[in-house]
């Protein structure tokens, strides 16, 4: 790595259904800003989201940006949008923020960039993020099991994982039954992945009232921004 790749500076975007927040990295990913937090606008349509970016950008100074976005993202096109807004289907985000933040951009799931800034690279490792929607990714050895998107798959009683855990779950059942759910959804994911660890993330895990297992860890919402480095090492 030469002088110049050193110094360089990313601008971490990590796009949630309550918020969108940013922070400058270092190279090794590191916080050289403290994180930013605007409201995401609705409707969540691109346009709109982009103009929020675009004012979070504006007061940084970096040579790259890395965007977490809840969704299924393919080489910068958005293809799952569930949280946000059918007008971002088969949206090009990265060519869009590349051109108007004129820096160079990359843009991936927001689970797996929040994976990222967790693991710690060896044997199976699962995250899962509680926000407004649910969000997963997979590492095997440090390496990601692309496009998962277990939020989508059924989980119990006719319902997703999404349909029983999102926010929106929570709000209609409560914190009691949510809780009963996410215990048995641990339980159900552990049998199914045999993971070595399972890292829990998202705005919602402040509301976890049980005794997690042992190979549980549950991890603050700033690894979504700070994995932002590895999509530039990986």
């Amino acid at each position: 790595m030469n002088q110049s790749q050193k110094s360089l500076r990313t601008l971490a975007v990590d796009i949630g259904g309550s918020g969108i927040k940013a922070m400058v990295l270092d190279t090794e990913g590191n916080p050289l800003s403290d994180r930013e937090r605007l409201k995401t606008p609705h409707p969540a349509k691109p346009e709109e989201v982009i103009d929020t970016i675009l004012t979070l950008a504006k007061s940084q100074e970096f040579d790259r940006a890395s965007v977490g976005f809840p969704g299924v993202v393919q080489n910068g096109l958005i293809k799952t949008a569930v949280n946000l807004d059918k007008d971002w289907l088969n949206y090009d985000l990265a060519t869009s923020l590349t051109q108007l933040l004129s820096k160079p951009v990359k843009v991936a799931n927001d689970a797996d960039i929040q994976g990222f800034g967790a693991i710690s690279g060896r044997g199976v490792e699962l995250v899962i993020t509680l926000g407004t929607g649910f969000g997963s990714a997979l590492f095997i050895n440090g390496k990601l099991v692309p496009n998962l998107e277990m939020g989508h798959h059924p989980f119990r009683k006719g319902e997703t994982y999404e349909e029983q855990l999102g926010r929106a779950a929570m709000d209609k059942e409560g914190k009691k039954k949510w809780n009963t759910r996410l215990e048995k959804a641990i339980a159900c994911l552990d049998h199914l992945f045999n993971y070595d660890v399972i890292y829990i993330g998202g705005g919602e895990t402040k509301n976890i009232k049980f005794d997690l297992p042992n190979n549980a860890k549950v991890i603050p919402n700033v690894s979504g921004l700070l994995g932002g480095i590895r999509l530039w090492t990986n």
